[in-house]
């Protein structure tokens, strides 16, 4: 795979040594890797699959209010009141449900946001019910995931670099051998 630099080279385009952080930190920012864009394609297929099934259901239960509908009313008032409650039970299941993956889908934006490196690690030290009836949710995710941060920070990417490596660690000076321990 060609490094953004040579494709832009190649393009006629040269990033000068001093515009290249800048230039990397807004890539990172506006613009996502394949597997991260494949994931998100396979989680929109599976919402749109639920979304089809919950339509399928919808349609059978109107059917049955139609057929019904000709029906002696009185021999049938139970049954279409049964049929109603049911159409509302899924309607409401369903809206619970795409409030709860709403509420995932936030909490899963936050966590990236924060450089979350294990979003399952960090969803479980958050207390999730008190911040799903959160009034303020958005503010409360923010300050639950800072609060986890500072006390897990090892769950979090950093700004820093990584420390330097003593150089020649290993090795007999002059020789540049490496050092073995002698054993009787």
């Amino acid at each position: 795979m060609k490094d953004i630099y040579s494709i832009l080279k190649d393009a006629g385009i040269d990033v000068p040594e001093d515009k290249k952080a800048a230039f990397e930190k807004d890539l990172y920012a506006n613009y996502k890797t394949v597997a991260e864009v494949e994931q998100k394609t396979a989680r929109i297929q599976e919402l749109e699959g639920q979304v089809k099934t919950a339509q399928s259901g919808l349609a059978d239960a109107n059917k049955k209010l139609e057929a019904i509908k000709d029906v002696n009313v009185d021999d049938l008032k139970g049954q279409i009141s049964k049929l109603t409650k049911d159409l509302e039970d899924k309607e409401t299941a369903w809206s619970e449900k795409v409030a709860g993956m709403e509420f995932d889908n936030v909490i899963e934006k936050a966590i990236t946001g924060a450089k979350g490196r294990n979003p399952k690690a960090i969803r479980a030290l958050l207390d999730l019910d008190t911040l799903k009836k959160s009034a303020n949710r958005d503010k409360d995710i923010q300050a639950a995931i800072e609060t986890v941060k500072k006390d897990n920070d090892y769950l979090f990417d950093t700004e820093e670099a990584p420390g330097q490596y003593a150089s020649g660690a290993g090795r007999n000076g002059a020789n540049n051998k490496p050092v073995v321990p002698e054993f009787m």
